[in-house]
């Protein structure tokens, strides 16, 4: 993956999990953060999505579970902590001062 690409998938990481932080139950579906990365420039296919949760998953950073056919994304302390800037992973961008 090139440097631009890396770092185009990190902001799109960092985008998540501020949705999730403030979204109500720190969850989310699949739907509704397409939406919202779509709002910051990120125009994602769903399986491009599906990915990024696998990858935040993986990194304990959330936990995701279908409920019929849709997949719902929920934020862990962790994940919550990395939103905040209290914590930092690679791979997942940091707010820009201000922002």
């Amino acid at each position: 993956m090139s440097s631009f690409a890396q770092r185009w998938a990190a902001d799109r990481r960092r985008i998540i999990l501020q949705t999730l932080s403030e979204s109500p139950g720190y969850a989310c579906n699949i739907y509704l953060l397409q939406q919202v990365l779509t709002g910051h420039g990120h125009s994602v296919a769903a399986d491009t999505l599906q990915v990024e949760l696998a990858t935040l998953s993986e990194w304990g950073l959330i936990s995701t579970e279908s409920v019929a056919t849709i997949t719902v994304a929920t934020i862990s302390q962790r994940g919550l902590d990395v939103a905040a800037d209290r914590a930092t992973v690679p791979g997942v961008a940091r707010r820009q001062p201000g922002a």
